[in-house]
């Protein structure tokens, strides 16, 4: 920086001034003056240069505190005419509280909104209001605030019930509502006006100022210096690394300081990078601006003069004091927005408050927010004054908008957010949309922005430039602000609220047009298509107007005077859509069965086609509508119903599904992947309710209005099959057709979706007005179909539902009437199984399956089935009637033309398939016969006696073809069709078939014969075919037993056979086992007299037992001996501070390091696990060797990491791909020595203690003068008498050597050195850690260390050098400093004593087990028993059971032990960690809040991870502050919280990390990460507990190898800046 540190003291000269300055009497003077804006602005032109920009350096303490002596206090004197403590404590005392909370969120903070009284989404409650409010026993969602906004606590309009919390509870006596401004004098309320006029003109001036070297008129400054600042901006173009690298060459500073001119530039919006003269900041722009031009618009830089600078700093500080100010008093607040809003000279948008917002995208982000902020608390909490704002902002909106769209700052930065506030006001909104005409306003504002059209007038986003695609991307929040606008619906209207209603819908149905068949596709004939066509823009637009369209159409719903108008205007813009629609396609007249048609001819797979259809698919909505509100009934004159033309209606959506069809058929795949991008959207759950459903809808619309047999032509012309059916002989149609096979397989699947459409036409009806159903049984059979493929969560459930405006889908109203929920255990989630009584509604058609999810669903249904024994049909369920206006619709089924198309399949699948027909197709037709029948059957049985069924579905297939063809009729075909080998899968479902018809025959003839016949016929004939049904079950089921035992049979012959032939084998294994079983026998102590010692003189002989195990590798088998070829185990070997008792210890220095003596308080020690799998030294050394040569190779090629790090040692194990970083040799079990030999407990302890204190005073006295330490000297002559001494072989010694040296390596970080005496002290500090740490995960009995056994058997026996220093060192690691606890008795003090002592038996006995091979006693594996396991252990270890005598003894020796470590504690609700974290701020940013606040579960550090501020350097290299935090609390290895995206964090290294589930749960027993679903989260301590069992077995590093294995992306990720 220029100018040096010195600038910022201020002149002695100027603290005098500053000590004698007196606020009263400035105020006293201010009170007698004429021109009080002239007297204040040369007060302000006096002392504002001289308290702030002084230098480079800010000093924002001292700047703040002159401000508030020299400015604000006299302002304040003036305002209270007193001393303003005394005045403001008046004002507040004489305020009435407001009923609106008003709190503003932070950023990060906790929202609650809820589900059930929320009136829409937006509302929402800050922590404190909603816990004192109702809606915490409702369902309530919650999420983390983006900062801005506020709580909406005491707003009525904003909930159904319960708007106040019992804070903002308005008492009885406020309800007079008073004017605030009462209770002031009129005096008080003049110097207010006065103050407020002043001070906020004198802000907007200076925050609106646009010179850089000047100031407004009456604040020049008397004495002018050289001095400038060289202000940088901030903008959304430049990345952080541009903005670093660019300043680091122009201003000469250092990274750090480029890192935090960069922090600061990107949270306040500017900042000054250099202070001097002007040259001097001149020159540092120039180079700013040369640097950043190159590849976009240059960072914006001024260089503007200290005063300047000096009076915008005053002026955000003077806009934080009226905000602060008008806390006290409702009625300052008042006065303040009436000054805000007073028009100026100008006229028309000339108030303070106009110019701010008409100024909002030349202002700096910090000027943005603060001035934001006094809105937010001013005008928005004034309903007079926010009405009146609300004015204004509409009348701007169109200017603020198209700022907004040039502007490249983000939304919540620009005034145009502050929308929400108002918008979603619903009588604000209404009123908007009357007075200010909103709705067309936005429309318009939105359209004028999307101005690139083709020749026809539609949208045109194909040739889309950058700056386009920008624009297109900011205009979109306007389609926001329509859908606040539109999210509560009137519940009255007026006359004027219809007219403004409708001219939006008109400017809508504009947009409307302009999308009406855009992005049209032909068909790629030939050659593949050679750039995919941008499709996207088209259906982000979509999907942004998909609410939108769907509440028009509530709108609408309100009001039948609208619903008539909108759907006369719909119309009308869909004629126009359609004007010319004859052009260039030549009528053509079809002709079938006896029918004929006159339409267009038209081949979708020729023409273009587009799938963007929003006029006619509002129309079917309207439609429906109409049938719904029966209007169609009430008011027919007044609908153009007659004059509507049904086929050109249906041509545009019928064209749609049958470019559908032809991509299932794969005809259009040389359209390439953007077709079918945009068909899998068309039927995606997002778009489907305003794209493939209404286009149903239409269709069924039209097909109501017309013959059902013109309508079927029209279809089978459009489907291109027309050729197929309606030739005479088209039930020979293959075998006189042998044309390609790809035409015929193609066509196949065009019949096959023809036949679906039918379907659907026929028996969709659970959309309320199309069929007479309620709005909730469209949601049951959503969800009974979803739950009918496999039974789901809670989240997959919503996610396959529809939502709407409010994010709501309905579920939680109908869920549990239909499905029942399963609890989750502690992986998986809570799951709904679909209730029994609910899959006869099934559906195998359902009309939004997937192709996968029909397939998936038919399986599961059939499984069902045949579990419950029934048969496997799966027939049409029932369906509900139709409502009137669409009742002809089930005329379709008994047409001719279908019975002709049914018929001709059937004919078809009389014959095997070559081909020429396909199972599915069969399985349509024998579903729409079924759904026929079913129609008729619900008729019959619904009609009233004097009503006759006109529906005959039965007599229609039962009869044969006219001459002269006399072709068979449907139910002869069938009954043929019954007993073909060749259509074993339909039998079942044509026997349903035909006992249907008989059952419908017998409804008919009773209903016919006015019961003449009794009831028992039709009983007969239906027991008649049920007995013939179950005969042929039987049947089927008695062969399938048979076939069963014959396998059997087979089976077992064989395995006799195999016996025979490898006699010897099975011999030989069966004498093993008897040779183990009486070994066994024999070493098991059965008598009391066998007590099992394993250690001391009355040590127990150890099981002789060989040792035979199997390399992983080669297979071979080997006996592990001394003298044998080295067996190792897979171990990894790492530094650990789980046990810790002190994580703030310095890191020790390396290389002077002693780890003889380990230090009581643990601070770190050195794990080694294994996964236990055995391979040959030498296998395992080709294995690593093949590890390294393969990792070379790929650096070479790919410059990703790995999971593991081969140039430390690392690789995983062969078999279970467990990270690993040395080998562990098998050595055989220790020979039984002399029991004799060893000394007893009073003579071992008298040696132990006399070792220890001449080790101690051989450390104090050798310290200064040798470099050897004592353990050094006692090691090497150990040392050499195990080199000397030992019988084992050369392999096994080296790999001794392999794994002592990882522990030195990894346990002191320092490089390998086999030659130092340490090298034998860190395996044994290894093995003591380990025992210890095992013991603390098993605090069960000693048998249960089984699956630890491997590791603790390889560490003791690495080596056996010296007895009594093994023990010293556990029992050193084990005791701590801290003396007994305070206890009450002494029965208390004896159990304390032996919980203490307890941890250091089980280690102790885990060792001594391991290492003599003595295997332990019975007691010991059962359930955990002190007492029990007291005796046992003592008894076990050869120690007097009551060790009151050892404690009088030796006190010097033992010590209280230390009590296990957890992780930490974790709040139930999360909300709380949310709350806690929004008040974190950055410890390195001077209190700004943190971005991504992170928790350590380990020690409880809120940590401010993955941003720049807090990065430090570790070894050379900048780290994030998790990875830094990971070697200062875990020795590498953390555990963290990521509080904003409820997601637990793994860390190992700087490499590694991986992202777990997180032990909160929502009420459904799914996670939340990234916050997304809103539900409540609580803890589930059994998942807490799972993640505290790895950190506590120190498998976190494998969890993370195994995530990295299985997901590359995880590979990818820089770990280390988290």
């Amino acid at each position: 920086m220029a100018a040096a540190e010195s600038d910022r003291e201020v002149p002695s000269a100027l603290c005098t001034e500053f000590l004698h300055f007196s606020a009263k009497d400035t105020a006293s003077k201010w009170l007698q003056v004429t021109d009080l804006y002239k007297e204040v602005y040369q007060h302000l032109a006096c002392y504002v240069p001289k308290i702030y920009c002084l230098g480079p350096n800010l000093n924002p303490q001292s700047e703040d505190l002159l401000a508030q002596l020299l400015l604000q206090a006299p302002l304040e004197w003036y305002l209270c005419g007193e001393d303003p403590s005394m005045g403001l404590a008046k004002l507040e005392q004489n305020n009435q509280p407001s009923q609106l909370c008003g709190h503003v969120f932070r950023v990060g903070e906790p929202t609650y909104s809820c589900r059930e009284c929320a009136a829409d989404p937006t509302c929402v409650l800050c922590m404190q209001c909603f816990l004192g409010s109702v809606h915490k026993e409702h369902r309530y969602r919650m999420t983390t605030s983006g900062g801005g906004g506020f709580c909406d606590c005491g707003d009525t309009e904003a909930w159904k019930k319960g708007p106040y919390c019992q804070k903002h509870e308005p008492n009885i006596s406020d309800s007079c509502q008073e004017d605030p401004l009462a209770h002031l004098s009129t005096d008080m309320i003049a110097r207010c006006y006065n103050v407020f006029s002043i001070v906020l003109k004198y802000a907007v001036d200076m925050l609106t100022w646009d010179k850089e070297d000047e100031l407004p008129p009456g604040l020049e400054p008397p004495d002018r210096g050289d001095t400038y600042y060289c202000m940088l901006f901030n903008d959304e173009v430049h990345t952080y690394e541009q903005v670093i690298y660019t300043l680091q060459k122009a201003v000469n500073c250092t990274q750090k300081e480029a890192v935090s001119f960069a922090t600061i530039v990107d949270r306040d919006g500017r900042k000054s990078v250099r202070f001097g003269d002007f040259a001097f900041c001149e020159q540092a722009k120039s180079v700013i601006v040369r640097n950043t031009s190159r590849q976009s618009k240059p960072l914006r830089v001024q260089v503007m003069h200290s005063s300047v600078v000096a009076h915008q700093c005053f002026a955000l500080k003077a806009l934080h004091w009226l905000g602060h100010v008008i806390g006290y008093s409702d009625a300052l607040r008042r006065i303040l927005c009436q000054v805000g809003l007073e028009r100026g000279p100008e006229g028309e948008n000339s108030s303070l408050v106009d110019t701010l917002m008409l100024c909002d995208s030349k202002m700096w982000k910090g000027a943005r927010n603060v001035y934001h902020q006094l809105f937010m608390s001013s005008l928005l909490m004034d309903l007079k004054y926010k009405k009146l704002f609300a004015i204004q902002f509409a009348k701007n909106y169109e200017r603020l908008q198209s700022d907004y769209v040039k502007d490249d700052h983000d939304r919540e930065f620009s005034v145009t957010d502050l929308s929400v506030q108002m918008f979603t006001v619903p009588s604000l909104a209404r009123m908007l949309i009357t007075e200010e005409n909103l709705m067309t306003t936005i429309i318009r504002t939105f359209v004028d922005h999307l101005r690139h059209r083709d020749l026809q007038g539609r949208f045109q986003f194909e040739r889309y430039t950058a700056q386009q695609a920008f624009k297109f991307r900011r205009v979109q929040s306007l389609i926001g602000d329509l859908k606040y606008v539109l999210i509560s619906r009137p519940t009255e209207w007026s006359d004027q609220l219809r007219e403004k209603f409708l001219e939006g819908l008109d400017t809508f149905l504009e947009l409307f047009k302009c999308m009406q068949g855009m992005d049209p596709v032909v068909r790629q004939v030939g050659q593949h298509i050679e750039m995919e066509p941008e499709w996207e823009a088209a259906f982000t637009l979509q999907m942004k107007l998909t609410h939108i369209i769907s509440m028009m159409q509530e709108w609408c719903a309100t009001d039948e005077r609208v619903l008539i108008e909108a759907y006369k205007k719909c119309l009308t813009a869909l004629t126009q859509c359609h004007s010319g629609f004859t052009d260039g396609e030549q009528p053509i007249t079809l002709s079938m069965c006896g029918h004929s048609v006159d339409t267009i001819r038209y081949c979708v797979s020729q023409e273009k086609v587009s799938i963007h259809l929003p006029v006619s698919r509002l129309l079917a909505g309207l439609h429906v509508l109409l049938s719904k509100m029966e209007v169609a009934y009430r008011f027919p004159e007044q609908l153009p119903l007659s004059e509507l033309s049904p086929p050109m209606l249906i041509e545009h959506p019928l064209r749609c599904l049958v470019l559908c069809a032809q991509v299932h058929a794969g005809m259009w795949r040389r359209n390439g992947f953007s077709l079918v991008n945009q068909i899998y959207y068309y039927h995606n759950v997002k778009c489907r309710v305003e794209m493939f459903d209404k286009d149903l809808i239409m269709l069924q619309a039209g097909a109501s209005m017309m013959d059902p047999n013109h309508f079927l032509m029209i279809v089978l012309s459009r489907f291109e099959l027309y050729h197929i059916f309606s030739s005479a002989d088209c039930r020979k149609r293959y075998n006189r057709e042998n044309t390609n096979k790809d035409v015929v397989q193609q066509n196949n699947t065009l019949i096959e979706e023809m036949l679906h459409l039918i379907m659907m036409v026929v028996g969709e009806r659970f959309e309320a007005g199309v069929g007479q159903v309620e709005g909730c049984d469209e949601i049951k059979r959503e969800i009974i179909h979803q739950l009918c493929i496999r039974p789901m969560a809670h989240s997959e459930l919503v996610k396959a539902l529809p939502e709407n405006e409010n994010k709501e889908t309905g579920m939680e109203r109908v869920i549990d009437c239909v499905a029942s929920f399963k609890k989750p255990g502690v992986t998986g989630r809570g799951l709904y199984e679909l209730r029994p009584e609910c899959a006869k509604q099934f559906n195998l058609y359902f009309h939004h399956y997937s192709r996968a999810d029909q397939s998936k669903a038919e399986e599961a249904q059939r499984k069902l089935k045949r579990q419950n024994g029934e048969d496997m049909a799966l027939p049409p369920p029932m369906l509900p009637p139709f409502s009137p206006l669409f009742a002809s619709l089930v005329n379709i089924l008994q047409c001719d033309v279908l019975l002709g198309m049914l018929g001709a399949v059937l004919q078809w699948a009389m014959e095997p398939s070559g081909g020429h027909w396909s199972e599915s197709m069969l399985q349509r037709v024998l579903h729409l016969i079924g759904t026929g029948l079913l129609e008729e059957q619900q008729q019959l049985e619904n009609s009233s006696e004097d009503h006759h069924v006109s529906f005959n579905f039965t007599l229609k297939i039962s009869r044969p073809g006219e001459a002269p063809s006399n072709t068979a009729s449907v139910l002869a075909l069938l009954e043929n069709l019954q007993n073909a080998p060749h259509l074993e899968v339909h039998k079942d479902m044509i026997r349903w078939i035909l006992k249907t018809v008989a059952s419908i025959k017998t409804i008919r003839e009773l209903t016919a014969s006015t019961y003449t016949v009794t009831a028992s016929g039709s009983h007969g004939l239906e027991e008649m075919v049920c007995d013939k049904d179950k005969a042929e079950r039987k049947r089927k089921a008695e062969m399938a037993r048979l076939r069963r035992e014959k396998i059997m049979a087979q089976m077992s012959e064989m395995q006799r056979h195999f016996i025979n032939e490898n006699k010897e084998l099975f011999q030989q294994s069966l004498e093993e086992l008897d040779a183990s079983t009486s070994t066994s026998l024999e070493h098991s102590p059965t008598s009391s007299d066998a007590a099992l010692v394993c250690v001391g003189p009355r040590r127990s002989r150890p099981r002789e037992k060989r040792q035979v195990v199997t390399c992983i590798l080669c297979q071979e088998e080997q006996e592990i001996k001394a003298d044998s070829k080295a067996m190792v185990l897979a171990a990894f070997v790492q530094r650990s501070t789980v046990m810790s008792k002190n994580r703030k210890r310095p890191p020790h220095d390396p290389e002077h390091y002693d780890p003889l003596f380990m230090h009581p308080d643990l601070s770190f020690g050195t794990h080694t696990g294994s996964c236990g799998h055995i391979m040959h030294s030498h296998c395992w050394q080709r294995y690593f060797e093949a590890v390294q040569a393969k990792e070379q190779r790929r650096q070479q090629r790919l410059r990703v990491h790995t999971s593991y790090d081969v140039g430390n040692g690392e690789f995983l194990c062969p078999l279970c791909e467990c990270l690993s970083n040395t080998v562990i040799p098998l050595l055989p079990g220790a020979k039984g020595s002399n029991s004799c030999e060893q000394p007893g407990l009073g003579q071992w302890l008298k040696i132990s203690g006399q070792q220890i204190k001449a080790m101690h005073s051989a450390h104090r006295k050798l310290q200064p003068v040798s470099e050897f330490l004592p353990a050094q000297i006692i090691l090497i002559i150990a040392r050499h008498i195990f080199i000397l001494s030992t019988p084992y072989s050369s392999t096994i010694k080296e790999m001794l050597t392999t794994f002592g040296t990882t522990t030195y390596k990894v346990g002191l970080k320092v490089h390998p050195n086999e030659q130092d005496p340490r090298v034998p002290i860190m395996c044994w500090g290894s093995c003591a850690y380990t025992i210890q740490s095992i013991d603390y995960t098993l605090v069960y009995p000693i048998h249960q260390a089984a699956s630890f056994s491997h590791s603790i058997v390889a560490v003791m026996h690495v080596l056996c050098l010296n007895y009594a220093v093994s023990v010293i060192f556990l029992m050193c690691g084990v005791c701590g400093d801290s003396s007994l606890p305070e206890v009450g008795s002494g029965w208390h003090l004896w159990r304390c004593v032996k919980t203490g002592i307890l941890p250091y038996l089980r280690g102790a006995a885990l060792f001594f087990h391991h290492l003599n091979g003595v295997p332990t006693p019975p007691e010991l594996h059962g359930n955990y028993n002190m007492d029990a396991h007291w005796e046992v252990l003592c008894g076990y270890l050869s120690l007097p059971s009551n060790l009151l005598q050892l404690y009088h003894s030796q006190k010097e020796l033992l010590d209280f032990p230390r009590e296990s470590n957890s992780l930490i504690d974790l709040p139930d609700d999360y909300s709380a960690l949310i709350n806690q974290a929004s008040s974190f701020t950055c410890p390195k940013s001077g209190g700004d809040k943190s971005r991504a606040p992170t928790l350590c579960l380990v020690c409880g550090s809120m940590l401010c991870s993955q941003s720049y501020c807090c990065q430090t350097e570790l070894d050379g290299e900048d780290v994030g502050a998790c990875t830094a935090h990971t070697f200062a609390c875990g020795a590498g290895v953390g555990i963290f919280l990521r509080v904003r995206e409820s997601q637990v964090l793994f860390l190992a290294g700087k490499t590694k990390g991986c992202f777990y589930a997180p032990p909160y749960l929502d009420d459904y027993g799914e996670t939340d990460q990234g916050l997304r679903r809103g539900n409540p989260l609580h803890l589930c301590r059994q998942r807490y507990r799972k993640i505290q069992k790895l950190w506590r077995q120190h498998s976190v590093t494998e969890e993370i190898g195994h995530a990295q294995e299985a997901n590359q992306t995880l590979v990818g990720i820089d770990w280390q800046h988290l």
